[in-house]
């Protein structure tokens, strides 16, 4: 309902207007009540007016808003840093939260436990765990080590960040510990796969007093999914159930994205059409889950019914769930249906934009992906650590030498974006598929970080294709060194002196891989068929195809 001119609200009335608009996310009601206040003349100071329309247009993600009214704020106070750390990280814009939380210490806000709780999630978004120790050390120095909220952030930063043992020790060095900081561990031990620890602190949880919640449950029966496990998976649902928790849609998202996280697309599918036969709707949720495993299985047909559902349910509006649709169909090669979501979604954030470019760059128009990369800065947005990924890999698949290289060597000047593992990779895979092998040498030995997995993969494919065995031979020593739990690396430099009919060697590479329990899986293929997904069953069992999961009676 509109709101008459003719109004005259005390500061007061104003200020109760929009916390109600700032709790229900209401923009539009709140851009009234602003358009009401600026036409009354009273002063925005007054009751912190500002920094709670600020915190109005945060909470309803119109972070555009939110930072023009900022800067208008003279001084702006801690509520006022909050909003826009909360907004910003909750929308993805990590990098920028961090920011506005050093400007806060720069101008005297030390920060109260709610924004020590926010940082941290921004740390996990980016998965910083240096940043989030130094995080932990402004907590100890500012005494809120022992408040509640603020130790189980430390604790899901820490697990979330694979710190597993710094977590252990937020976690026994508690006063007082409720059901989110016994949950935050267990998932973290659970998300490490260290599903006997998870249990013994499940178990330890009730001896203290306090009865697991739903997502306690659930982190236990994911780990077990994503150790490929499904009975002891299902037998955790069963106590579950028989303990009196009924499982609900967020028990079966559990299933499935543990299933999905390791690869078990076809298991992943089966427990969807279970949890639909059992009554229960999936949620924005399970479909952000399902549409990783239809991409990854290249199955379009299915990803579009799941994107019918979507816009029938209006789950289209949510810029995260529009993200994961343009990355399915980026990677079932529909560059065209990836565009379409892309334009309709209202508020895109930097996810968004980055799914946009990626898939640009998968399907090789290189050039599509750099104006949108140079889009996405005129309208006002920065690019992060994944853009950067994205926009190099777009160059690498295109063999854009000197444009990749220059967008790299600009990451750090004009960006300020610092160069991590992901984007060295892409310049060793640029560099490779190029055929400047000796370059991708030369940048290889020279890098001040640990040599990863990608980088070996990368670098040993280039050897490969243009044949520079001898290039491989001279890297073998380091590769050998690094602790590779993959057997991509292994496997492709095995390849390298098999196609010289160097076998020795090959059986070297073979022994290392014995004596480090590195294993190939198997390959296996998907085909699709009117009403089926069929799975090609793995190659020592031959070609014959395993048993069609039905998709016809999938109705949703």
């Amino acid at each position: 309902m509109p709101f008459s001119s003719q109004l005259r609200w005390s500061p007061y009335e104003f200020a109760l207007c929009l916390q109600k608009c700032l709790k229900a996310k209401a923009l539009s009601p709140g851009m009234q009540v602003h358009a009401t206040l600026l036409t009354s003349g009273i002063n925005m100071n007054i009751l912190s007016l500002n920094s709670k329309l600020v915190g109005m247009y945060a909470s309803c993600a119109d972070l555009k808003s939110a930072r023009l009214l900022f800067q208008k704020i003279e001084r702006p106070n801690v509520f006022a840093f909050n909003w826009m750390v909360l907004g910003l990280a909750y929308n993805g814009y990590f990098d920028d939260a961090l920011l506005y939380f050093i400007k806060m210490r720069e101008v005297g806000h030390m920060g109260n436990n709610f924004t020590f709780s926010i940082v941290l999630k921004a740390c996990v978004g980016l998965v910083d765990v240096n940043t989030g120790r130094q995080v932990h050390a402004m907590v100890c120095e500012m005494g809120f080590q022992n408040d509640v909220s603020v130790a189980n952030a430390l604790i899901d930063m820490y697990g979330k960040c694979g710190s597993i043992s710094y977590a252990r020790r937020v976690f026994d060095g508690m006063c007082e510990r409720d059901v989110a900081s016994w949950t935050s561990m267990i998932c973290g031990f659970s998300n490490v796969g260290e599903i006997g620890q998870a249990l013994m602190l499940f178990e330890r949880m009730r001896l203290d007093g306090l009865e697991p919640n739903d997502f306690t449950w659930n982190a236990i029966i994911a780990a077990y999914a994503r150790s490929s496990d499904r009975g002891k998976a299902f037998a955790f649902f069963e106590r579950m159930k028989r303990e009196g928790v009924i499982p609900d849609v967020v028990a079966w998202n559990a299933l499935i994205s543990g299933f999905v996280q390791n690869h078990q697309v076809r298991e992943a599918f089966k427990i969807f059409w279970e949890m639909i036969v059992s009554g229960i709707q999936p949620n924005q949720v399970t479909v952000v889950a399902m549409l990783p495993a239809c991409g990854s299985a290249g199955y379009i047909k299915w990803g579009r019914e799941i994107h019918g559902f979507i816009c029938r349910k209006g789950f289209d509006a949510n810029v995260f769930i529009a993200s994961a649709l343009i990355d399915m169909y980026s990677k079932c090669g529909s560059v065209k249906d990836a565009r379409n979501v892309f334009d309709k979604i209202p508020c895109k954030n930097v996810a968004s934009w980055n799914a946009m470019i990626d898939c640009y760059g998968k399907c090789g128009l290189v050039d599509s992906s750099l104006a949108l990369f140079a889009k996405m800065q005129e309208e006002g947005l920065r690019p992060n650590d994944v853009t950067f990924t994205c926009v190099l890999s777009a160059c690498s698949h295109s063999g854009s030498v000197q444009k990749g290289l220059e967008i790299f060597s600009s990451m750090n000047e004009c960006y300020g974006i610092e160069v991590s593992m992901q984007h060295y990779a892409c310049v060793i895979d640029l560099l490779c598929r190029s055929g400047r092998t000796v370059e991708a040498y030369e940048f290889f030995k020279a890098l001040p970080i640990q040599v990863t997995e990608s980088m070996a993969g990368a670098f040993l494919n280039g050897c490969k294709v243009h044949g520079r065995r001898d290039l491989a031979k001279m890297m073998e020593e380091d590769i050998m060194r690094m602790k590779l739990n993959g057997p991509g690396s292994f496997v492709t430099l095995s390849n390298i002196y098999a196609a010289d009919g160097d076998w020795e060697e090959v059986g070297n590479v073979r022994n290392v891989m014995k004596e480090r329990n590195v294993r190939k899986q198997p390959g296996f293929s998907w085909l699709e068929k009117p009403g089926e997904i069929l799975e090609g069953k793995k190659e020592k069992e031959g070609n014959n195809m395993a048993s069609g999961l039905d998709m016809r009676d999938y109705i949703i």
